[in-house]
């Protein structure tokens, strides 16, 4: 069975996701995502990724609370600047963040937390020396920068991943 359906808890949920963008549960949507599921979990499959263990799954419920209000505020500062229209005054840089996470799940969720949240985008990642470099558009202090994202998000994704 593992063969045929090596990560069953994929297939379903592609199967789910398929049946959800298309908006209906006709037998021939079924069927193409049920084939889809199966066909792309098998695909993964030959990826070789490392197996995903989470120490302290509970603490993600923390994490997507933390995110959801901080996209949330970010969205109002973002808005308040271009609304305000002191856009051009607005400083942009980057910021190099020395991390502790190795965990490359952990770096994932991190990169889409980075990337999701208006004014900031997740530029590129040194494995080698462990920094990240993030381009933030309103960059008036690094340091607060560097803690926000290590006391606020990598804190919490080493506790659930490492």
């Amino acid at each position: 069975m593992r063969r045929w359906l090596p990560y069953p808890a994929m297939s379903g949920l592609l199967l789910v996701i398929w049946l959800l963008l298309n908006q209906t549960l006709a037998p021939g949507q079924f069927v193409v995502g049920a084939i889809l599921g199966v066909v792309l979990a098998r695909i993964f499959r030959l990826l070789d990724a490392p197996t995903l263990r989470l120490r302290t799954p509970h603490r993600l419920v923390l994490l997507a609370a933390r995110v959801s209000l901080d996209v949330v505020r970010s969205n109002y500062a973002v808005a308040k600047l271009i609304v305000r229209g002191q856009s051009r005054a607005v400083q942009s840089g980057f910021v190099s963040v020395p991390l502790r996470l190795t965990n490359p799940y952990a770096l994932a969720v991190l990169a889409c937390i980075i990337t999701s949240t208006p004014g900031t985008i997740w530029v590129s990642y040194d494995a080698g020396r462990n920094i990240l470099l993030i381009h933030v558009l309103d960059l008036v202090d690094e340091m607060v920068w560097i803690r926000t994202i290590r006391d606020r998000y990598e804190h919490l994704l080493l506790e659930i991943f490492e």
